[in-house]
């Protein structure tokens, strides 16, 4: 199995910063992308920020100039540096990738963590 492990949740100030990290573990051959989705109560799970094996970054315009993406590609980890944080950025923030989990077959799966909490309070 691949297992996805968030960390760096909790409680801050609006304004205040928040790095959350995540990483995965498991059989795992390559990574093909990781990202982070936020849900709140009542809505659905949306991106936040995506980062694929070749560096390449997606962001909710919303969080842009705000958070930023980061990976370490040699313990298959990412994070996200939140600053300026808001109280709409409050939810459940879930870690995904997409990860090749073996050589022989060319077949790529999707995980999901468990999330962590981020609220924000005003």
């Amino acid at each position: 199995q691949v297992h996805l492990v968030e960390s760096g949740g909790g409680l801050v100030q609006s304004g205040g910063s928040l790095r959350l990290s995540c990483a995965a573990s498991g059989t795992i051959f390559s990574v093909h992308r990781m990202g982070w989705y936020r849900q709140a109560p009542g809505n659905e799970r949306e991106l936040v920020a995506g980062i694929t094996s070749g560096g390449s970054t997606k962001y909710q315009d919303s969080v842009k100039g705000r958070f930023t993406i980061s990976e370490d590609n040699t313990k298959n980890t990412i994070y996200l540096q939140m600053n300026s944080l808001k109280p709409e950025d409050t939810g459940v923030y879930y870690c995904n990738a997409e990860v090749r989990v073996t050589m022989v077959s060319y077949t790529f799966t999707e995980v999901w963590g468990q999330g962590t909490l981020v609220t924000v309070s005003s």
